[in-house]
């Protein structure tokens, strides 16, 4: 057994939280990042889950594939909820009101509930401190409701809002929305990106997210096959690739201090990752060019960000 495989088995519960049987597409990223998630954070939890992939495929009356208190959320309230119920569980302990003693409140909500229809309610939660995880499922579309396009989709990506044709020839014309960011402006004490291809990688965030005193913030990048064109088998591939590229670093910020947690010695050609999706098939090399220019440029900016907090 290998030594990240030790480790694996050290960090992870034998018992799913996120159960099988649910009714995701074949190679959902989204739900091999939640079953890992909630591994790390036990059954010990309430989960607040917005309108979504997430919700549908695991919360069809009367089936469920939650092992633990769950309640679902609109697109646009699901921080509003979660700030809720955390304050209820505060106040009940504080009445000597029994309860699971410890319970973590965790926010799941996709891309579009996230950086925009909850966007309001996030922060309002952010900037008040509640003691709870948020987990930004992106797969940076509205892939329940017809593959519409968020302010998670990335620039040059093809939509059935952002469609390729006539004098549109690119598809979607504005950059990724930069949700981590925004979570770190509002100077909570830890922000995260995360990805379920690097799974070590990501059940140690949550560990971090969940001890840390205050909100916390995941963006989790969960690839979806059917949305973006690929075979089902390639989620995974799709993620590692994600992160080799620059199209989505691994780093985490604490308490303001940035660390990148994967760095590749050397950025593989954002083609590799592009080329294998359907959504990026019109994309000609000048625009994949420039398209990896200025990842390039914003991962350096990162990079950067991390040298100066180490010093």
């Amino acid at each position: 057994m290998s030594s990240v495989k030790k480790l694996a088995s050290k960090m992870l519960e034998e018992k799913e939280f996120f159960a099988p049987g649910h009714r995701a597409c074949g190679g959902c990223g989204e739900v091999i990042g939640l079953r890992l998630a909630f591994k790390e954070i036990g059954g010990n939890a309430i989960v607040v889950n917005a309108t979504g992939c997430s919700e549908i495929i695991a919360s069809q009356y009367p089936y469920t594939s939650w092992n633990i208190p769950w309640i679902h959320a609109l697109f646009e309230n699901t921080a509003a909820v979660a700030s809720g119920i955390e304050a209820g569980l505060k106040i009940m302990e504080k009445k000597g009101i029994s309860h699971s003693k410890g319970a973590k409140v965790v926010a799941v909500a996709g891309d579009g509930a996230t950086s925009d229809i909850g966007l309001q309610a996030l922060s309002g939660a952010l900037e008040r401190g509640h003691d709870f995880v948020y987990i930004c499922l992106d797969n940076e579309a509205y892939m329940n409701t017809g593959i519409q396009r968020s302010s998670a989709t990335p620039y040059g990506a093809t939509t059935t809002t952002s469609p390729v044709g006539g004098k549109q020839k690119i598809g979607q014309v504005t950059w990724k929305k930069d949700m981590p960011s925004i979570a770190v402006a509002h100077n909570i004490p830890y922000v995260a990106t995360a990805c379920p291809s690097y799974p070590v990688d990501l059940v140690a965030k949550i560990k971090k997210a969940i001890e840390v005193k205050g909100p916390a913030y995941i963006h989790m990048f969960t690839a979806c096959p059917t949305g973006w064109g690929c075979p089902s088998n390639m989620a995974v591939k799709l993620g590692r690739l994600a992160v080799q590229t620059g199209v989505f670093p691994l780093y985490e910020v604490e308490n303001g201090a940035y660390t990148v947690n994967v760095k590749p010695a050397k950025l593989k050609p954002v083609a590799e990752y592009l080329k294998i999706q359907k959504r990026f098939r019109h994309l000609g090399d000048e625009e994949i060019k420039y398209i990896e220019q200025r990842l390039a440029e914003e991962y350096q900016k990162l990079l950067e960000k991390s040298e100066a907090s180490a010093s």
